[in-house]
């Protein structure tokens, strides 16, 4: 979710699928969400970047999948067999990308959705806000476009 879509949330719901990354929830609009999947077979692809885990077999179409906790800079951990590849869309470009588990699909108010303050360096840009979904749960938004624009990581 772009920072300008955050803005026009604000006033009404945006839905979000739900994810952990080892203790954390995350999520990402639902629009942009095509699939959920297991974990399959990953064919890793020589000089790639080091958050790219490699590429698979879609229905006949080959999908770059991210690794997202190395995208994000998060300590890697074992996958379990809750752990999925989210397939998502932002313009033209599908990725997936691994997740420890999905936790739903959760609306959120956008009265109870802040812009992001917490983070202010270089990686701030993944992140475009917190939802709080109840007294103790909070979700962070990332910025799909950020996290799978590759443009500024082939400089």
């Amino acid at each position: 979710m772009a920072k300008a879509e955050l803005m026009n949330v604000v006033e009404g719901e945006v839905q979000v699928v739900a994810f952990k990354l080892r203790k954390e929830e995350y999520g990402f609009n639902i629009l942009n969400v095509k699939e959920i999947k297991g974990l399959t077979d990953i064919t890793r692809v020589p000089f790639a970047s080091d958050f790219i885990k490699g590429v698979i077999n879609l229905r006949g179409s080959v999908l770059p999948v991210i690794d997202l906790k190395k995208r994000l800079g998060l300590q890697d951990m074992e996958y379990t067999d809750d752990t999925r590849i989210v397939v998502v869309r932002e313009d033209d470009l599908e990725v997936g990308m691994i997740v420890d588990a999905v936790t739903g699909v959760i609306t959120l108010n956008g009265e109870h959705i802040d812009a992001a303050k917490a983070v202010d360096n270089e990686n701030s840009r993944f992140i475009t806000g917190v939802g709080k979904v109840e007294e103790d749960r909070l979700i962070i938004l990332l910025n799909l476009e950020a996290i799978i624009g590759l443009a500024d990581e082939i400089k």
